[in-house]
């Protein structure tokens, strides 16, 4: 079991108010926490995770987490960090892209631990009376504050009252469920504290705040969908694998931090060990790789994904299972890259060709003219990580 200590200060990026969340611990008394999700999209990345292996330690210690489906405010849509608004989902896509969100989620947090609660719980008999007394409760310059709402407002891009009204909304779920504790990303502070400052108008002793930090994606850019640099929960062990073996060295004490429980002072030492070459940084990232696909797949999943990548990239053999296109007459290679989705658009596919990425049969192709003619299986290969069997008719 872990560590209060370490409970607190690993993986944590802040506490809001620490010295209250530590008594509470002490106390023995067993807290709400809170997570709200904005099921806008349906995936989640180990970015997004990081904050629900938190919530698993503390599932772990006998608390409750309250996850909070944001079937009203994803009809919104998070405006935190977006330079536009953001297009409306309809109910029953919120309501799809929620329950396909659910399967991620409890790959990671424990089912039997969780309460689900969903917004429209209280929402759907809200009155205007209702809604005016909340709206009261925010001033104008509380949410220009956002640095969001402030960038959009000084610009004078749109920026609706409905995009206003998020954070209060999201406040309001606090009071809803009576949370101790509201658990989010670094991004999330604003949201997060609306509530704690919403608890504490009405009287109810305010939830304290954990935020963990942002990670980064296999571009060093934060981890985000907008840059396609994600490691996401629904990807192919192997897929898992090779992007994780792609991210840079300097993000592997982080990842050590908040994604496995080797000791915190080997994981303070790694930073030195390898500017002292005492350590492969590519050893490490196999052992990383093994210790997030193992949590979220399992570890036949990440032994097999393992002998897959040394057989495929250390070994330079070609994958056992890969997708697989039929060819039934001369096709230009850059239309084939994209037909294969090697490439997402044409643009994507010369570039990879100038790069000297491209393969067929392990000859590099170089040109944008070259044709690919039907004869038997030839494999079309993309960097180090993408294969297609092209089977000829």
């Amino acid at each position: 079991m872990i560590a209060l200590d370490e409970l607190l200060n690993r993986g944590v990026a802040e506490i809001i108010v620490g010295d209250n969340l530590r008594r509470k611990l002490e106390s023995g008394q067993k807290l709400r926490l809170k997570l709200g999700i904005d099921p806008t999209r349906p995936s989640i990345h180990i970015g997004h995770a990081v904050a629900l292996r938190k919530l698993r330690q503390f599932q772990e210690l006998g608390h409750t987490v309250v996850l909070i489906v944001g079937d009203w405010t994803a009809q919104i849509g998070d405006p935190t960090g977006r330079d536009e608004s953001r297009q409306r989902l309809t109910p029953q896509e919120t309501k799809d892209n929620a329950e396909e969100f659910m399967d991620q989620f409890f790959k990671i947090v424990d089912q039997e631990r969780t309460e689900i609660r969903w917004q429209s719980e209280w929402f759907s008999g809200f009155s205007l009376e209702d809604a005016f007394n909340l709206m009261g409760r925010f001033t104008l310059a509380q949410m220009l504050s956002h640095e969001t709402f402030r960038k959009r407002y000084d610009t004078g891009q749109p920026l609706t009252l409905l995009e206003l009204m998020y954070p209060i909304l999201q406040a309001y779920d606090s009071v809803a469920i009576k949370a101790d504790v509201e658990f989010g990303g670094t991004d999330q502070k604003f949201n997060i504290l609306a509530g704690r400052q919403l608890m504490e108008q009405i009287d109810m002793t305010p939830q304290d705040v954990l935020l963990v930090p942002l990670i980064a994606g296999t571009d060093g850019r934060k981890m985000s969908k907008t840059f396609d640099n994600t490691v996401d929960i629904l990807m192919s062990p192997d897929d898992k694998y090779g992007r994780i073996m792609s991210m840079a060295d300097d993000v592997l004490p982080l990842y050590y931090e908040v994604w496995t429980d080797v000791p915190l002072d080997e994981v303070r030492g790694l930073e030195q060990a390898m500017a002292a070459g005492t350590v492969n940084p590519r050893d490490l990232k196999m052992r990383l790789a093994r210790e997030i696909i193992t949590q979220i797949d399992g570890a036949d999943a990440a032994k097999a994904a393992e002998e897959n990548f040394v057989r495929v990239f250390q070994q330079r053999a070609l994958p056992e299972d890969m997708p697989e296109h039929p060819l039934s007459a001369p096709v230009n290679i850059i239309e084939l890259m994209v037909q294969t989705k090697l490439a997402s658009s044409k643009g994507e596919a010369r570039r990879l060709i100038d790069g000297g990425g491209v393969r067929l049969d392990g000859e590099k192709l170089a040109g944008y003219d070259v044709e690919i003619t039907p004869q038997g299986q030839q494999v079309l290969q993309v960097g180090r990580r993408k294969f297609v069997r092209l089977v000829g008719e």
